[in-house]
């Protein structure tokens, strides 16, 4: 994106309450450009056709089209970078990190009232500026079964270390890819600690999907959660989690803090924990995402030892947090992310391969 060509918003919600609030939270930001607005999926259509713009806010409970089934189509046809700003209810959150599979780089709370206009402006302008420098791409057609993935490669004779830990940290972006390396995983796996940044509610909507998807358990964490193989915590949104010794063995902390790279849950916060309790027996993974969020905690684990990888830039959404974990040399190998599950298990054997 041009940096002096103001960045050119389409609104789309049924509610023109809503539509209002959005325009007018974005009006003062002299980097955007609110084209139009659009109260449905057909009317969103013709306006994206005329208007072209750079980025969609979208919401998921529409008349006549859901938001799902016009982002699927959306991403089949013209891949444009799209925010889903949705509900906190429960079938609305479930949509939502449906959204974010789909294709959605972001999801954002809709605002409680013009109260919150001012707040959500300032949210919203940053999620944008980072949305329209996304590398959206069309999006395969889904599997029409719904059974779990056969993890990969075929895992009846490889010995999983029980005590090897993986840890995952992702972005904008970050669904899709979290979702692929999991489902590789099989059931005789290590344990798994995932830092997804996404608001709170969304996550365990988040991990309960993927529950339903893969052959391991995975779970939103919460606080003493034990840390066991076959098993990946997700951190909840809006709170940090760390690894932790206790007498009873390893367990999750998942507790309030300020903000560490801007972000709560942060993978750095994370990654550092490993780096300290886990050593040379974890492997750490940065996965796609707009900041630096993680890049410093995977130095501290590749310096204890730990395998480290990165995704590279051709398969990222926002090639920011693998980008400055390469930059740090925080990452040991770089991979396009569907070859990121098969160079990720090997390090999680028993016999790791030198």
């Amino acid at each position: 994106m041009n940096p002096l060509v103001p960045i050119r918003v389409l609104i789309v919600d049924d509610s023109a309450l809503v539509r209002k609030m959005l325009t007018v939270a974005l009006a003062g930001d002299k980097t955007i450009n609110v084209v139009g607005t659009a109260p449905d999926a057909y009317s969103a259509r013709d306006k994206i056709l005329a208007l072209n713009p750079d980025v969609i806010t979208l919401d998921i409970e529409m008349p006549r089209m859901d938001g799902i089934t016009f982002l699927k189509k959306l991403m089949n046809f013209r891949p444009l970078p799209v925010i889903v700003i949705s509900s906190l209810g429960h079938a609305a959150c479930q949509a939502s990190v449906d959204a974010l599979r789909a294709g959605a780089v972001e999801i954002l709370h809709k605002p409680n009232g013009p109260s919150s206009v001012g707040e959500l402006g300032i949210t919203l302008g940053e999620k944008i500026r980072v949305a329209a420098s996304a590398h959206v791409k069309s999006r395969p057609k889904p599997p029409k079964h719904t059974a779990k993935q056969t993890p990969l490669p075929p895992t009846a004779a490889i010995d999983y270390a029980r005590d090897r830990i993986l840890a995952i940290g992702a972005s904008t972006g970050g669904p899709p890819a979290v979702a692929e390396i999991l489902a590789a995983m099989p059931k005789n796996v290590g344990p798994i600690l995932v830092v997804q940044h996404m608001p709170a509610v969304f996550t365990s909507h988040f991990a309960a999907r993927l529950n339903d998807e893969c052959q391991i358990e995975v779970k939103e964490a919460v606080d003493g959660d034990e840390v066991i193989p076959g098993r990946a915590l997700i951190a909840p949104g809006g709170f940090h989690m760390t690894l932790i010794q206790t007498s009873s063995g390893l367990r999750v902390r998942v507790a309030d803090g300020p903000l560490v790279c801007f972000s709560k849950p942060s993978v750095d916060v994370l990654f550092s924990s490993v780096a300290a309790l886990a050593k040379d027996k974890a492997v750490g993974v940065s996965l796609t995402g707009m900041g630096a969020d993680g890049a410093r905690g995977l130095l501290e684990m590749r310096n204890r030892g730990a395998a480290t990888f990165a995704q590279d830039e051709d398969s990222c959404v926002v090639f920011g947090m693998p980008k400055e974990a390469i930059r740090l040399g925080a990452a040991q190998t770089v991979l396009p992310l569907n070859k990121l599950a098969a160079a990720i298990l090997p390090q999680l054997a028993l016999i790791r391969p030198r």
